[in-house]
């Protein structure tokens, strides 16, 4: 994301430069930044979103994760408060709708909101407030999924350190994570820790949905459901 309601100055100061920052910061897995993007898609088919699912991108950033997911589902719109990351955006994806205004996000419209690396750019007393926008424009049973880093593993937690966007974020321990979107009046949460394995035991990768459990995944993905109204 490109700084939720906080610090949005920050990421239009390096809208322009964003992916080499975040490639540079990504550089200790041993993988591109756009594998990141990429597994996240993975996660969301693993979740059996179809093909025909309408998805929110709710802190798109500069367009990285809305690019795949415009790639593999037929409606997908894209929100972000930095209008220099949009303005990047916009040239990727010209044929896409981007909101900077969250008062003009529609409600109930999204099968899947996705919230990629979003929480920890919003200061904590904003996170119920933002949770529960990105929920109302979900449609009746739509899923919220939440893509977070996880503070309990060393290798995150140096890739924050060392990132000039992260420098005020502030990580949410994965019990955070869960707690905000009960507190948002979404069912059926649930969480897995997600990214293992670094390029060098790639391998051990087909191990990770086995292993969800285990707390020392580099994220977190947090799954809540709207409920019927």
């Amino acid at each position: 994301m490109a700084g939720a309601e906080s610090g949005t100055g920050k990421f239009d100061e390096v809208a322009s430069q964003y992916d080499d920052i975040h490639a540079k910061g990504m550089s200790p897995s041993g993988e591109p930044s756009g594998y990141f993007a990429q597994y996240k898609i993975d996660r969301l088919k693993r979740l059996s979103v179809t093909a025909d699912a309408s998805v929110l991108d709710f802190g798109c950033g500069v367009g990285n994760v809305t690019e795949l997911l415009a790639e593999n589902f037929s409606s997908v719109v894209g929100y972000d408060p930095s209008a220099g990351s949009l303005e990047v955006a916009r040239k990727r994806l010209p044929g896409l709708t981007f909101y900077s205004d969250e008062n003009l996000l529609p409600r109930a419209e999204f099968d899947v909101v996705v919230l990629a690396g979003v929480m920890h750019h919003v200061s904590p007393d904003q996170r119920h407030a933002v949770i529960t926008r990105a929920s109302d424009t979900l449609k009746a049973g739509g899923r919220l999924v939440v893509f977070e880093h996880n503070p309990y593993n060393p290798v995150t937690r140096r890739v924050v350190d060392n990132c000039p966007f992260d420098e005020d974020a502030i990580l949410l321990p994965p019990r955070e994570v869960r707690s905000v979107l009960t507190a948002a009046g979404l069912d059926d949460v649930k969480q897995a820790f997600i990214v293992f394995f670094p390029h060098a035991l790639a391998f051990l990768r087909k191990l990770e949905p086995a292993i969800g459990f285990f707390p020392l995944g580099a994220q977190t993905m947090t799954v809540g459901v709207r409920r019927s109204e």
